[in-house]
C-alpha cells in the first residue's frame, strides 16, 4: 500500500492506523470463524514493513484477533521521530504478506478518511484468471458500481487492474 497523507489539522500527526483482515470463506461467517480459530493469522506471517520518507516506521499492535489485526504505524524508529506537521504531506508505504490458505479469493479496501484522489493497482498471477470489480458505498447511499471501470493489462505473467 502506498498512501499520501496530508496534515490539515493544527497538531502534529505521530501515528497512522491501518488494518489487515482475512476471510477465507466470504459469506460463510461460521465456516471462516472455525477456520481462524484453528489457523489464526499471526504477526510473524504478516511480516509487516512500513516506510516514510525512506525511513523505516515502527508499529504497534492495537487489536490482535484471529482473522484481523489493527496496527498503528508510528512516525518514528530507533534513529528518531519524524512527525507529520500541520501543512505537510508525505507518502507512506506499507506491506504485509498473507498466504492464500488464509486470505481467500477476494480483496477489499475501505477508505474512511476524507480522500481527494484514490488509485489502486492490483497485480495477480494471470494463471489464476482473476476478475476485478468494485463498489462504492457512503453514509448516505447504498452500494453502487465504481464510477470508472477498472483498466486491465498484462505484464510479465501478471494481470494488473488499475
Amino acid at each position: 500500500m502506498r498512501r499520501r497523507l496530508r496534515n490539515t489539522g493544527s497538531e502534529p500527526i505521530t501515528r497512522y492506523l491501518i488494518g489487515s483482515s482475512v476471510d477465507r470463506y466470504p459469506g460463510e461467517s461460521e465456516r471462516s470463524n472455525t477456520h481462524y480459530r484453528v489457523h489464526s493469522l499471526t504477526w510473524d506471517e504478516l511480516a509487516l514493513t512500513a516506510t516514510c520518507r525512506g525511513e523505516a516506521m515502527r508499529w504497534e499492535a492495537k487489536h490482535d484477533r484471529d482473522a484481523f489485526k489493527e496496527i498503528w504505524l508510528v512516525f518514528e524508529n530507533a534513529q528518531g521521530r519524524f512527525p507529520l506537521y500541520p501543512g505537510e504531506s508525505v507518502w507512506i508505504e506499507y506491506a504485509d504478506s498473507v498466504g492464500d490458505e488464509k486470505w481467500g479469493r477476494w480483496f477489499q479496501r475501505a477508505v474512511r478518511l476524507p480522500t481527494e484522489h484514490l488509485q489502486v493497482s492490483l497485480a495477480f498471477p494471470a494463471a489464476l484468471d482473476p476478475v476485478v470489480w468494485g463498489t462504492e458505498t457512503s453514509m448516505s447511499a447504498e452500494a453502487s458500481p465504481l464510477r470508472t471501470a477498472p483498466v486491465r493489462s498484462e505484464e510479465g505473467g501478471m494481470r494488473v487492474f488499475t
